[in-house]
């Protein structure tokens, strides 16, 4: 995606099969910064940061690091989050439901607090989160996950109304299922023919970012 001038992108659990792809897409050209759990390597002039998303002190680390090597951000994309098969409801445990509202909501609340303000210092910017497609209803031994992202997409709503007059967009896209390793392993007697190529996931990602998606905010986008 081509710019005048390189823009600042931040990737959250980038280095899992989406977040790789994102950073492909929107690398060239660009000041690239790549968050994970772990210190990751990265190409030469591209900021890899260690953090938990979940964890107000580490992100607030991070974005100081952030601020001080490019000053500001354009963009976010927040990949991380989590995905397990859980108890029935009526067994679901805590630990079961916390972990997934940590990692699927409460994440991308806690890294847009410490980024916005970064976003708020350039000329305005664009913020894309990854939800599920099964946020869309419940189903057999997905409630806490599928409870957890469907808080997500409540939370991108919220915040793209709070910061629509700021000039910053705020948006997810939902995949059913994503073409990874991973997936086919786990699923081998699946057709992966009607999942979603990264790369065009990606692309999507890309679209909301830019310029061109500027008309479009508070919105989920599903994908395949």
């Amino acid at each position: 995606m081509p710019n005048a001038a390189p823009r600042t992108v931040v990737i959250t659990g980038a280095a899992g099969a989406l977040g790789q792809a994102v950073a492909a897409e929107l690398g060239p050209g660009n000041n690239l910064v790549l968050i994970n759990r772990h210190l990751a390597e990265a190409p030469h002039g591209v900021l890899s940061l260690a953090a938990d998303v979940t964890s107000d002190t580490a992100m607030a680390h991070a974005a100081s690091l952030i601020a001080r090597r490019f000053g500001s951000v354009e963009m976010l994309v927040h990949t991380a989050g989590g995905f397990e098969m859980g108890e029935p409801v009526n067994e679901l445990s805590r630990a079961t439901w916390d972990r997934l509202m940590d990692l699927n909501a409460w994440s991308f609340v806690t890294v847009t607090k410490h980024l916005v303000p970064l976003i708020r210092g350039g000329s305005g910017g664009s913020i894309v989160a990854v939800s599920a497609a099964s946020a869309a209803a419940g189903d057999a031994y997905k409630g806490a996950y599928a409870a957890s992202k469907a808080a997500l997409q409540r939370l991108v709503e919220s915040q793209a109304a709070e910061l629509r007059g700021e000039g910053i967009r705020v948006n997810s896209v939902a995949p059913t299922v994503l073409d990874t390793p991973a997936n086919r392993a786990a699923m081998p007697d699946a057709d992966p023919a009607g999942w979603t190529p990264l790369p065009d996931a990606a692309r999507a990602i890309a679209f909301l970012l830019s310029d061109a998606g500027r008309a479009v905010t508070g919105r989920h986008v599903v994908l395949g």
